[in-house]
């Protein structure tokens, strides 16, 4: 990996709505241009979970383009070559979690689904701002890493440490 490229990184979780929009969004523009999200799902619902779309407008983050999709996408000819793929679905409740696409560095970061969580809709609006604060945490912590000089096996030790940061719901 070097300095001077931009690096495409996919966030998978199975349909695509709320969690892996939130990591797009928040990577394309945190990134600073060094980093090219995308989205995708298994089981894309085939709509973006409005709730996500107005947390992303809470914290300045871009609310527009955004759409559930099919991971299939990025095994077409033609797709973006990734260099990291990250699951964002949540192991812990055994949700099912796409498998990787190619040979990239990958890492499960777990977050609990904020689209099943049970009460008002305060609860729900903290659900997702709660995923989304875990989210950019990690996001943060990957983006802080020394690509250009950092090992693979060192790189994927680091991978796996920002998926254990608070908020995992990775199964041990």
């Amino acid at each position: 990996m070097t300095a001077d490229r931009v690096y495409n990184v996919l966030f998978l979780c199975t349909r695509n709505a709320p969690r892996s929009i939130l990591a797009e969004s928040i990577l394309n523009t945190e990134g600073k241009g060094r980093f090219r999200a995308f989205s995708a799902g298994s089981q894309p619902t085939g709509a973006v979970n409005p709730m996500a779309l107005k947390e992303l407008a809470a914290l300045g983050y871009p609310t527009e383009g955004f759409r559930s999709k099919s991971w299939d996408e990025f095994a077409e000819p033609g797709a973006p070559e990734m260099d990291f793929i990250f699951t964002v679905c949540d192991t812990a409740a055994g949700e099912a979690c796409p498998v990787g696409i190619g040979h990239p560095v990958s890492a499960r970061w777990g977050i609990e689904d904020p689209m099943t969580i049970q009460g008002d809709e305060t609860d729900k609006a903290r659900a997702f701002v709660q995923a989304a604060r875990f989210l950019k945490n990690r996001i943060m912590a990957f983006i802080s890493l020394p690509l250009a000089s950092i090992d693979k096996l060192a790189l994927q030790t680091h991978l796996h440490e920002i998926g254990a940061m608070e908020g995992t719901t990775m199964a041990s």
